[in-house]
């Protein structure tokens, strides 16, 4: 979150030399799982990484400051969301989204394209871009590959995500496969905006997003037009949490990993919960997000390392003295016990959410974070495999 240390070195695209990409230094393997440094202009990264999500430039229920505690390097925020509310412009007139919601680390932005995706009802989708409505007020507008780049320099987000087609799970090949045309012609524009923009956000980095759906041939295609378009400082992978199995997960990232240049981060768009953390992790991805820390936190339910999922709305919570997990160094595991924690979900006061979500967003980062230290000295497979068989023996064992 502090000082990247030496400059990134130049990279070369298409029509001449870019100011610097960013670099990423890649200091271990276990097999396939990489521990390494994204190098921002204002910030380091340590990767593998979780980010929690911050829709509307806010973590549901946290601060900053308690985010910080709980480790949060970087932050997701969304363009779709803050361009509704309170307006792109209200957060470039207020000095971008760093200072508008006090967040001293490294943002990414997403553009929109899941939204695409998740509002199908209320949208038409173009070669031009997207129309929609509001899901707020009921207002139609127009997003095109240039507008999504024109939000987020506004916004002023260290990444910024190409806009892209994010097809479910479960299409037929030639859908697919459209939408692979369209994301590559709206990320031609979205280059060729975020070139001509590049003085309004120069620490700014463009991340193009690989889609393909579960077609293996369809992803490395994909992959290699994408790359022939000219360099790029990371790439997101799209399109694996819509729907499709987790087999067919694992087995597009363990192809993934052999095309993605090595020296390149890779983020796993939308994965989070803790086993597929640790499975992805183990397939070669470096950056990941999701809601369900705090979404499973609203909902009353916590994750726990020797218990699986626990949801503390449950009676035999009502006497219950111990913490949520009794590894976890959390503020919440340090203080407040499953009894407490249950009165107030089952009392409906916001205290409670706000004190799962803190645990469950610690537990995540915890995650990534080890799995960093257990990269570096050449454990993570035994332990992760270990860690795996326990979570899931516990959660199979663990009353809902």
């Amino acid at each position: 979150m502090n000082d990247s240390g030496a400059p990134p070195p130049t990279a070369v695209g298409p029509g001449g030399t870019l100011p610097a990409l960013g670099s990423f230094a890649l200091h271990a393997r276990d097999r396939r799982a990489r521990a390494g440094e994204l190098h921002l202009p204002a910030h380091t990264l340590r990767t593998p990484v979780f980010m929690p999500v911050g829709t509307l430039g806010t973590v549901k229920g946290v601060s900053p400051g308690e985010l910080a505690d709980a480790g949060a390097s970087m932050i997701l925020a969304n363009s779709y969301h803050l361009f509704l509310r309170p307006g792109h412009e209200v957060v470039r007139e207020l000095g971008g989204l760093h200072s508008f919601m006090r967040w001293p680390g490294p943002i990414l932005t997403d553009s929109g394209g899941f939204q695409v995706f998740s509002l199908a009802r209320i949208r038409t989708i173009g070669d031009d871009g997207v129309t929609f409505r509001s899901h707020i007020d009921g207002s139609s507008h127009h997003f095109t590959p240039e507008r999504v780049i024109d939000i987020q320099r506004a916004l002023g987000a260290d990444i910024a995500m190409a806009f892209d087609e994010c097809p479910p799970g479960g299409v037929d090949r030639a859908q697919a496969q459209a939408a692979n045309d369209r994301t590559l012609a709206w990320l031609k524009r979205c280059r060729r905006r975020f070139d001509e923009t590049r003085a309004e956000a120069p620490h700014q980095r463009l991340f193009p997003i690989l889609q393909g759906n579960v077609y293996d041939d369809l992803r490395r295609a994909h992959l290699e037009r994408i790359m022939a378009l000219g360099d790029w400082p990371g790439f997101g992978i799209g399109g694996l949490s819509v729907g499709e199995s987790r087999e067919d997960m694992w087995r597009v990232l363990e192809l993934l990993d052999e095309l993605i240049p090595a020296d390149r981060p890779r983020y796993l768009m939308g994965v989070g919960y803790p086993d597929d953390l640790l499975e992805a992790i183990g397939r070669g991805c470096d950056m990941f997000d999701c809601v369900a820390p705090t979404r499973n936190a609203r909902h009353g339910t916590a994750w726990s390392a020797g218990e699986g999922q626990l949801n503390l709305k449950a009676a035999r919570f009502r006497l219950d003295p111990r913490p949520i997990d009794p590894e976890c160094d959390c503020r919440t595991c340090r203080r407040y016990d499953r009894a407490y924690l249950r009165h107030l979900l089952v009392a409906g006061e916001m205290l409670g959410h706000r004190l799962l979500s803190i645990h469950n967003l610690r537990f995540l980062i915890r995650l990534a974070t080890e799995s960093r230290y257990r990269i570096r000295d050449g454990t993570f497979t035994i332990w992760s495999r270990e860690w795996l068989r326990r979570y899931r023996a516990a959660r199979a064992r663990t009353p809902r």
